[in-house]
């Protein structure tokens, strides 16, 4: 019979790798006890990294934080949308309601996840295949794409903050979810059982309605009820005082907002490289929504080069941009850098970490979109060439002004070719050629795939 797992000869020839350089048995002393990145860490990286951008978007306060909670794709777009609307209104200091379009989401989400539901059983999907697996891992997750933020904004609008603050709920957001994807799957049993006994559309939209008002409950329990109208007074930098409202949340945005930042406007554009993930094609991904019947999450797929470029013209035109990336990937919180030079893993472990392309890493889940924030500089050079070549960028997180340069992180153009995979912007800025890939039937991706990560 032959020996169960590591052989007695792969084990040496293990044992002999490590010992054959001293090196590794002084990596095995410094790391043993600690941090492995505060030991691979390059100080050279850490030295020439600065915070200084020739095109740079006008920052305003304050800082922005999540807490413990999956809204930084909220976060992302609000704090895109304040900066022009400040100008407007001539602020020193503004929000707007996260916790407001949270609220929606959530419960536009567990609509969204009743109906998709139901929808597969009718279709007769097994419980146990793949698709239904995937559904009810995460019914109601925090994340979110930015087509979800239209259809949440354009229903609902928007609201200062002064006007719906943060929920202890919507910061730590985990015992609520707990509640939320308890109930969901629960419903999504009883639908099944109530569509397999043969039972009427009426009983079975019957169920969905009982249900979303349970869900209804445990969130605006969780979270607060948000206004239907509100009034909005403030002091502007010159000390005024202005009066904005009665005014419902919908013709806030619409009257206020709207003709500042338009989020319709807005377009996705991805990098996705994989074979046969063609560049100037519309792509979509299977189930991937928080509103029943509402726009569907479009992805113009091109490559990083362009999303550059569209990038910087929204800059030089003081117009951040929401972009989605793998953030854990080369990055140091405490420095506030995203670089692919930033540890050197090879010195310490005699193995490069980062062997894979942008397209295997997505085929072989190393890695996907996990966290959205705002683009808000960019430091270029002159190339040889004379053109402008892009090396760095700002990047205005939503994790407080403790981490980084006061909230802020440097991402250098190299590791946006890897980690980026989604930027949104505005449609003027577009090339006709671009524009015209919306008009495509898209390609429907399953949605187990990775570009329908959750930001």
């Amino acid at each position: 019979m032959a020996t169960a797992g590591v052989t007695k000869d792969q084990l040496a020839r293990c044992k002999d790798g490590f010992c054959s350089d001293p090196k590794y048995k002084l990596a095995q002393n410094a790391i043993v006890n600690h941090d492995p990145l505060e030991i691979l860490l390059e100080q050279d990286t850490i030295q020439k990294t600065n915070h200084c951008y020739n095109h740079k978007v006008p920052e305003v306060k304050p800082v922005t934080n999540q807490k413990n909670s999956g809204r930084c794709w909220i976060f992302a777009c609000l704090n895109a949308m304040r900066i022009p609307f400040m100008k407007l209104h001539n602020l020193e200091e503004f929000e707007f309601s996260q916790n407001y379009l949270f609220f929606w989401d959530k419960v536009e989400r567990s609509l969204f996840f009743l109906h998709a539901y139901a929808e597969t059983a009718r279709n007769g999907e097994e419980p146990d295949g793949r698709l239904l697996n995937f559904l009810l891992t995460g019914p109601v997750d925090d994340g979110g794409q930015f087509d979800m933020l239209i259809n949440i904004v354009e229903k609902y609008g928007v609201i200062p903050k002064k006007c719906f603050p943060e929920a202890h709920n919507a910061e730590a957001t985990r015992r609520m979810n707990v509640m939320l994807r308890c109930k969901l799957r629960e419903y999504a049993l009883r639908l099944r059982l109530l569509i397999k006994d043969g039972r009427s559309e009426q009983d079975v939209q019957s169920e969905i309605d009982r249900a979303m008002t349970e869900i209804y409950r445990i969130i605006v329990i969780c979270l607060g009820s948000p206004p239907e109208m509100i009034t909005w007074e403030y002091h502007d930098k010159t000390k005024a005082y202005r009066k904005v409202g009665p005014v419902s949340p919908k013709d806030f945005y619409e009257n206020y907002v709207k003709s500042v930042y338009n989020i319709s406007d807005k377009v996705c554009i991805v990098n996705d490289p994989r074979p046969g993930h063609h560049y100037g094609k519309l792509y979509t991904v299977d189930y991937l929504n928080n509103m029943h019947g509402g726009k569907k999450c479009l992805y113009v797929n091109q490559p990083s080069k362009t999303l550059k470029e569209y990038a910087l013209k929204s800059i030089k035109n003081d117009e951040p941009v929401w972009f989605g990336c793998d953030v854990g990937k080369a990055c140091s919180w405490k420095h506030g850098i995203n670089d692919m030079d930033l540890y050197n893993y090879e010195l310490v472990f005699g193995v490069p970490m980062f062997a894979m392309t942008k397209a295997e890493r997505l085929e072989y889940c190393e890695s996907m979109m996990t966290h959205a924030m705002l683009i808000t500089g960019v430091g270029t050079e002159n190339g040889s060439d004379g053109e402008e070549v892009m090396c760095k960028w700002r990047v205005e997180n939503s994790w407080g002004d403790d981490k980084g340069d006061k909230g802020y992180l440097m991402m250098t153009d190299k590791w946006f070719d890897e980690f980026v995979y989604e930027v949104t912007i505005d449609k003027k800025y577009l090339a006709p050629e671009v524009l015209a890939v919306l008009d495509q039937e898209p390609i429907v991706l399953p949605a187990w795939d990775p570009m329908g990560a959750l930001a």
